[in-house]
């Protein structure tokens, strides 16, 4: 007989016990895992729906850490899926860095790559409780934040401060950053997929105004952006379809009342919309790249202006305002040159007009640019003299002959004492470092006397004449009339009989 088997062939008693008791064990294991691993599988689903997916190699800045675009857009279309119905439930912030484009030219790539991470890392320190924090490329970044816009707009209030902490290039120079902050909202500015869009524009909005502020989406801002857009289009044509002109106003002698030189003055005939201020286009046409192009044409315009009424027996002096973009060009005075030569003009006969701003500027290109005009025989004026923050002391270094007083200075000189000594003590000053002084925007006769009284060289202005053609500066310089008076007539025309 089989030890093990009984005379049936059954299992004997014991063993089946054992048996028995193996194979419930095994039930009980295999269903606690069964159990356990459904739970993980609902715990990681639940952690999917709550927690961003980790971001791959293709969705990380290599520059910053930072997600990119393709990061950024997969954050926020889970946060549209959890997000509560409301106003305000998802807001994004496009951070663009002003002027970064300079800090780079000065301190090099690899350095501004570095303030570029320091400014991420700022970032990162503000917001943690962000949905995403994206690089775009170049100088912009995305912050992506759930709440009300409320909240959005005090964040980026405080974007603005740590973007303007200051920090030191690798060569030890400090650094100063300013940023533009365009704000969006979902859903009250429309779907979510338009959101970084509609930020853009914000942001542009704000950098029309001068930046280092924040704006948040509003409808009216893209059908701003759509007339300028149009008008950028046909200021792209202004110069090929002699759709500009120079007016000219003159500049009038405080003692003898007569006329030293005319400023010549853009203006743009829109075939719609008639003449549009350069306070309109100019800066349309600095930031889409026609500055050049419009800068040359005004100076071989006004040269050739000026040839004829050399011809004509005119001699006034002619005066043309730079822009920073023409003062950063290493062919400016050559240009200059040409059209002076082809004309047969003196230089001692133009004078070129820049801002206190643009003076004070310490670039390389600049500071050449000057040196160049003073070697040329060329007249530099600094224009809007006082409305920025030069001091007194300063003026000995200011590479001009001849100092504009800001309109706004004198505006005020009737009804102000300040006004009045400011004005008193840029004259004297700028006398006694050889500079001559010229008051723009006399506008009343009580301005004329006080400036006439203090010393002040030239005066422009309403009350004298306003912008005109060069036809009809010829007009006015003749006429008898309420306009003018014989003395401008005489002033203006060396054929002219002097007038007793």
């Amino acid at each position: 007989m089989d030890p093990v088997l009984g005379q049936s062939g059954g299992l004997a008693t014991p063993l089946l016990a054992v048996l028995a008791a193996a194979t419930l064990v095994a039930a009980v294991a295999v269903g606690v895992a069964w159990h356990l691993w459904q739970r993980l599988q609902r715990l990681t689903r639940q952690a999917a729906d709550t927690v961003p997916a980790a971001p791959t190699d293709t969705h990380v800045d290599a520059r910053t850490g930072l997600v990119t675009l393709e990061g950024l857009e997969l954050a926020l279309a889970r946060a549209e899926e959890r997000a509560p119905p409301g106003p305000g439930s998802l807001c994004v912030l496009l951070i663009d860095l002003d002027g970064f484009s300079a800090v780079n030219d000065a301190v090099g790539h690899a350095v501004a790559d570095e303030v570029l991470r320091t400014v991420a890392k700022r970032l990162a320190k503000l917001a943690p409780g962000r949905l995403a924090l994206s690089r775009l490329g170049g100088d912009e970044f995305v912050l992506a934040v759930a709440g009300p816009l409320a909240q959005a707009q005090a964040l980026a209030g405080r974007v603005l401060d740590v973007v303007r902490e200051p920090l030191l290039a690798g060569d030890g120079r400090p650094l100063a950053l300013q940023a533009s902050v365009g704000i969006a909202a979902w859903p009250q500015h429309g779907a979510r997929e338009r959101l970084l869009a509609q930020a853009q524009v914000a942001v542009r909005t704000v950098k029309q105004t001068g930046g280092n502020a924040w704006a948040v989406f509003d409808p009216q801002m893209a059908v701003d952006e759509r007339a300028q857009a149009a008008l950028v289009a046909a200021l792209r044509s202004a110069v090929a379809r002699r759709q500009l002109e120079l007016f000219y106003q003159p500049k009038i002698d405080a003692r003898t009342l007569r006329v030293t030189a005319a400023e010549a003055l853009l203006r743009w005939h829109h075939p719609e919309r008639g003449i549009v201020s350069p306070a309109v286009f100019i800066p349309l046409a600095e930031r889409h790249g026609l500055i050049g192009e419009i800068g040359n044409w005004v100076i071989g315009e006004a040269c050739r202006q000026a040839g004829v009424w050399r011809q004509q027996g005119l001699r006034m002096r002619v005066a043309i305002n730079l822009s920073p973009f023409q003062m950063r060009q290493d062919d400016l005075v050559d240009r200059l040159q040409e059209a002076l030569a082809a004309n047969q003009l003196q230089p001692a006969r133009f004078t070129v007009e820049i801002t206190e701003t643009l003076a004070l500027e310490n670039t390389q290109a600049t500071q050449r640019t000057f040196e160049r005009l003073r070697e040329a025989g060329l007249h530099v004026a600094i224009d809007d003299f006082g409305a920025g923050q030069t001091s007194l002391a300063y003026l000995k270094s200011l590479p001009a002959s001849e100092l504009k007083m800001d309109m706004g200075l004198v505006r005020d000189l009737a009804t102000s004492e300040d006004a009045r000594k400011i004005a008193d003590a840029v004259i004297r000053l700028s006398h006694a470092l050889d500079k001559r002084v010229v008051a723009e925007g006399v506008e009343t006769t009580e301005q004329r006397d006080l400036l006439v009284a203090m010393g002040c060289d030239e005066l422009q202005g309403y009350l004298f004449a306003r912008p005109m053609s060069a036809a009809a500066l010829g007009l006015w310089a003749m006429d008898d009339g309420a306009n003018a008076s014989p003395v401008f007539a005489h002033s203006l025309f060396q054929e002219t009989q002097p007038v007793p």
